[in-house]
């Protein structure tokens, strides 16, 4: 269930996320760039359809993604600028959203919104640029199984060990496409080296 990306370009495109001097919006490109990668290995699994279409050559039939079927759902706000260029390159895609907060004592994460269409029968890829307990992810994934998805599939960009543990235990049914795996929590739960709060430097909010 847990898939790894492993190749020079992502390790160098993770490491500028890491650099504290990477400003919001080149921040922003970097996460997007990464969610596109993360798209082309994870949409390998999918089915494709016989379509019939018009070519220079006339009617003549070949395969595609079906994107009537694809729904992504962003976790506000981090996971947000993974959503944009999804939607480009599947326009006839869905969304909706889901909102979490983290509890800074309980380390937990809170539901607070969400704005998700009807979504059975569907492949729903969720969107989330840090895995560190996998609290937020796996209330999310419950959250979505409510609704009857056929598949869900997870982007992450970075995860810790012991949040990969948590979602193959709770949720040992999905698929997850990860860029990195890091190498731990801290006893604030943060993933270590990580890249600090993602939402925060995606949008410029820290201070």
């Amino acid at each position: 269930m847990i898939h790894k990306l492993s190749n020079a370009v992502i390790t160098n495109l993770i490491n500028h996320l890491r650099d504290s001097e990477t400003e919001s919006l080149r921040f922003r490109q970097i996460v997007q760039q990464l969610a596109r990668l993360l798209a082309y290995e994870a949409f390998g699994i999918l089915h494709l359809e016989e379509k019939k279409i018009n070519t220079w050559l006339g009617e003549s039939s070949f395969s595609f993604i079906q994107e009537e079927e694809l729904m992504f759902i962003p976790i506000l706000r981090a996971g947000l600028p993974m959503l944009d260029p999804l939607i480009e390159m599947f326009p006839k895609a869905q969304s909706g959203f889901l909102a979490m907060a983290r509890d800074e004592t309980t380390h937990k994460a809170v539901l607070y919104y969400d704005k998700v269409p009807e979504c059975q029968g569907k492949t729903v890829v969720l969107l989330d640029p840090m895995l560190a307990t996998g609290g937020s992810l796996a209330d999310a994934i419950e959250f979505v199984k409510k609704h009857d998805p056929k598949k869900i599939i997870s982007l992450n960009i970075i995860a810790a060990p012991e949040g990969l543990e948590a979602i193959e235990k709770a949720h040992s049914d999905i698929d997850l496409f990860i860029a990195q795996i890091d190498e731990r929590l801290n006893e604030q739960k943060f993933i270590i080296p990580g890249l600090g709060d993602a939402g925060d430097r995606s949008y410029n909010t820290t201070g």
